[in-house]
């Protein structure tokens, strides 16, 4: 097994000649060793340190060696502990090994002894660590079960969510539509301390201001036209848990203020009523807005933000993780396997090349969408870059306009199109969810349609 190559050993020794003498062998053998008089003392050292090994007495004049070890533990999991004394019983040796006492040594000190104890000990904290780091990504792994692909910018945002998540920090996810924010979110959930309790999303951009307020605090019968019995908000169903708060940043102001009074206080209204409720919530909020500029325009209160914000997660676009689409293709294969008239068994070379050089605006919901008709239209048992035709002049290299010799509006014309007709198709014919997704109000999306014959 390997030696840890650096440990750090701590003893814990009331009696300064023996603690001396216990420290100066431990240094002769190679080790780093802090010495501690008490335990209070011993706890103040360890605060802002790694510790690896404890050697202690057992009775040291207030909390004992025991208490010590107990305490360390949980700062430092991995920790094992020596203990030693000159009164020892029975008693005292079990209860050492039940705390998680390494081994349990009698005064005077056998040193040689005490030096090959040492040496095990930490041959079994390097075992400890090892097993810890395995079975957290064996629990990163799951968590992400839903995330397909692995390439450098895959791997930056799992790893920032995996240390975040045993935290209680709110988390802002920052990302364009379609990259995948709600599915980082659930993997957050799943590595933290509330795994156990449920997990309530709100998109808050498909609601008017009067129910984004009801869905997210309840109401209470006959607050408003249609309020015909009392309704639990998602504060209240997510209590114990993780409120996913999605496109955040389309939250009415009115609404704001009383989110941030939740946030702050854990204490809340619901509509119509007057009787505080309180809940205990992890909110990890996500949006594809400019919540800076929003901010500076007053759409958005900035103490909101903060509160919000204490720690980002930005989100790649597909096209910053194009060696991921392979994976994502074979996964929409294998999702969609039923919508080929005949079986096919993955994309060509030649198809994943076209995909890899496409923008996709609508990102991983995009290629989805165009992998779904590309199986509904294939001809052969592998999709080629022909059965992708959204995007194969886009591919070439070129749109349509420019290889025809049109000129620049009609080339824009055509980029516009493109970009509305997609994000309707997203959108099921939306024009209210399109807008949203493209920046503009739904009246200009309106407009646009009309002067591009599309309505």
């Amino acid at each position: 097994m390997e030696r840890l190559r650096y440990a750090r050993l701590m003893v814990v020794e009331d009696d300064l000649g023996q603690r001396r003498m216990l420290s100066g062998f431990l240094r002769k053998a190679g080790h780093d060793v802090l010495e501690a008089g008490s335990a209070e003392e011993a706890a103040r050292v360890a605060r802002d340190r790694e510790v690896d090994l404890l050697i202690t007495d057992l009775r040291l004049g207030g909390p004992d060696g025991v208490d010590l070890l107990q305490a360390l533990r949980r700062d430092h999991p991995d920790v094992q502990a020596i203990v030693v004394t000159a009164f020892g019983t029975v008693a005292d040796a079990v209860r050492a090994m039940r705390a998680g006492a390494y081994d349990f040594v009698a005064k005077p000190v056998d040193l040689d002894r005490l030096e090959t104890l040492v040496e095990k000990a930490l041959e079994k904290v390097v075992l400890s660590r090892e097993n810890r780091t395995l079975r957290r990504e064996v629990a990163v792994s799951d968590a992400f079960a839903e995330w397909v692909g692995d390439g450098p910018a895959a791997r930056e945002v799992k790893a920032l969510a995996a240390k975040v998540a045993p935290t209680r920090a709110s988390v802002l996810i920052l990302g364009e539509s379609g990259t995948g924010k709600e599915v980082v979110a659930r993997a957050i959930h799943r590595l933290s301390t509330r795994r156990d309790g449920p997990f309530v999303t709100l998109n808050c951009s498909v609601l008017s201001e009067t129910l984004v307020e009801s869905e997210l605090f309840g109401h209470e019968r006959g607050a408003f036209t249609g309020a015909v019995g009392q309704k639990p908000g998602r504060f209240e169903l997510a209590n114990g848990g993780t409120l996913f708060l999605d496109e955040v940043g389309d939250i009415p102001p009115s609404v704001q203020v009383k989110l941030l009074n939740v946030l702050q206080t854990g204490r809340f209204e619901r509509v119509g009523g007057t009787r505080s409720l309180e809940t205990d919530v992890r909110v990890i909020a996500a949006t594809h807005r400019d919540l800076a500029g929003r901010i500076a325009s007053g759409e958005f209160r900035a103490d909101l933000y903060y509160r919000l914000n204490v720690v980002t997660l930005r989100m790649p676009a597909l096209r910053e993780r194009v060696e991921d689409i392979p994976a994502l293709v074979a996964h929409f294969l294998r999702k969609h396997a039923d919508l080929a008239p005949i079986g096919v068994a993955g994309a060509s070379d030649g198809a994943l090349a076209a995909l890899a050089r496409l923008p996709f605006p609508g990102n991983i919901r995009e290629l989805e969408n165009l992998v779904e008709r590309a199986l509904v239209l294939a001809s052969g048992p592998m999709l080629e870059a022909a059965d992708f035709p959204e995007g194969a002049d886009a591919a070439a290299g070129a749109p349509d306009a420019a290889r025809s010799g049109d000129g620049l509006e009609a080339q824009v014309a055509r980029l516009e199109h493109d970009l509305i007709a997609r994000a309707l198709s997203r959108h099921d014919g939306n024009q209210s969810a399109a807008a949203r997704e493209l920046g503009l109000t739904e009246r200009a999306v309106r407009y646009k349609m009309r002067k591009l014959g599309m309505a």
